[in-house]
């Protein structure tokens, strides 16, 4: 079974127990676009942008596969993998 996630720019999305929160940052050039990595230890977070030709369909992010089904400047589409 598969789960679709819809992000707006600046939407947060924990992906799974254990695992991190992401953020949908939104395009930098008609062809890049960026995803925050959120990390919580206790008290302490941790956030870095990972960045994303438009062109590339299968992105992992925290050991986590998703398929890019749709992204715009305003919002992103992924489907989680199984």
């Amino acid at each position: 079974m598969s789960d679709s996630v819809v992000l707006s720019v600046g939407d947060k999305h924990h992906i799974r127990r254990g695992k991190d929160h992401i953020v949908y940052a939104g395009m930098l050039s008609e062809k890049v676009y960026s995803m925050a990595q959120i990390k919580q230890d206790g008290y302490r977070g941790y956030a870095w942008n990972l960045f994303f030709p438009i062109g590339q369909s299968d992105i992992k992010i925290d050991e986590v596969n998703f398929s890019v089904e749709n992204v715009s400047p305003k919002e992103i589409r992924l489907r989680l993998k199984e």
